[in-house]
């Protein structure tokens, strides 16, 4: 976007220095930190109830924190209003005036703004290019798919030429083929523009797919901080294993007497009696071996066409196997299961953290 604010003021970074919101005696954010870097599109990840929201609301001025600092390039922000942070913001829900055109949607903030209409109008035509508007800018928003109704959503939020834009869940009202489109548009607009982004989001396919840094939250904290695939190939803990992945991480109890899987004898660990760890696995990292390995009773096949998840019992504890395409084998069949001692994780039972100082002995 040529000659826009966000090419002449240069980008701008958010950081968050140990910001905590209360209400009463609930803790909906309890001294979280982290940076989201120039020109990166930063994802806040976790499931409903941990923070994620109320982050992204801090962050916008939207709500007043209870102690703690942000900063938006280099300045603190911690108590100034919104209007004074120099960010864009994109809602859950579209939040369009029904009486306006999608050109007046756009433009309105512009227009409270006071901003020239010659100006107005040239970033209009600019925005409404970039999103595929061009042809809807006289129709109303109830003449509009959902779709275009976000596309909408993201132009008043574009046209704004701001270096920072926080997403608020916004795909959420949209089926899963509209859902994958507009992934695909939000993060090459982003790159396109060179704006730093934080978006907020529960779906790890989105978080996955589109982040630089995915900040995964759980009861106001943050569990784990890195790169999408950082978190994937080393989580933190076991909630981060069992929360990235489909089917989520397999994490199966050790006899803390011996290193081997709770009422088996085959030995995972060096002898470190007293140990309480747990072995996680992921499903795409077994194999049905006809061979070597952990015996196990098949109790389910679920088929999705390219892949098929097979639920096993070793002993009392479920294990889920993703294999390629249809397998043939029926529930009650005995198998066993084999995974390579590179794609193995340890974690300690009572916190659930990770350990990296363990390593295994042998595979099944």
């Amino acid at each position: 976007m040529a000659g826009t604010v966000v090419g002449e003021s240069g980008l701008s970074a958010i950081t968050v220095e140990s910001i905590s919101k209360s209400w009463g005696v609930t803790t909906a954010v309890d001294g979280i930190s982290f940076e989201a870097p120039e020109g990166d599109f930063t994802v806040l990840l976790g499931p409903s109830g941990c923070g994620k929201s109320t982050t992204l609301r801090l962050i916008a001025g939207l709500e007043d924190v209870t102690s703690g600092r942000i900063s938006i390039g280099g300045r603190d922000v911690t108590n100034a209003p919104p209007a004074g942070r120099d960010l864009s913001m994109v809602f859950q829900s579209y939040a369009l005036f029904p009486h306006l055109t999608v050109a007046e949607n756009i433009q309105f903030g512009l227009k409270v703004r006071r901003v020239p209409k010659a100006e107005r109008e040239e970033r209009l035509r600019r925005t409404a290019d970039l999103l595929g508007l061009s042809a809807l800018l006289e129709r109303r928003p109830s003449q509009l798919s959902g779709g275009q109704q976000q596309r909408v959503a993201l132009g008043r939020a574009i046209i704004a030429e701001k270096p920072v834009c926080l997403m608020d869940e916004p795909l959420s009202n949209l089926d899963a083929k509209l859902r994958h489109e507009m992934r695909q548009e939000i993060r090459a607009l982003q790159r396109k523009l060179g704006i730093s982004m934080v978006y907020v989001t529960h779906d790890q396919a989105e978080a996955m797919s589109m982040a630089d840094r995915v900040v995964l939250l759980r009861d106001g904290r943050i569990e784990q901080n890195a790169a999408p695939e950082i978190i994937y190939q080393r989580p933190a803990s076991t909630f981060v294993g069992r929360f990235i992945g489909t089917p989520p991480m397999n994490i199966i109890r050790l006899d803390p007497q011996g290193g081997a899987i709770e009422g088996l004898d085959h030995r995972f660990l060096p002898d470190r009696p007293g140990e309480d760890l747990s072995l996680g696995v992921r499903p795409e990292d077994i194999e049905i071996s006809d061979g070597a390995g952990v015996p196990a009773t098949v109790s389910d096949v679920d088929y999705l066409g390219a892949d098929s998840i097979v639920d096993c019992r070793i002993g009392e504890q479920t294990v889920s196997v993703r294999t390629h395409g249809r397998i043939k084998i029926e529930p009650g069949a005995r198998v066993n299961l084999a995974w390579s001692l590179e794609n193995v994780h340890f974690f300690l039972s009572s916190t659930g953290q990770r350990c990296d100082d363990i390593r295994p002995n042998g595979a099944p």
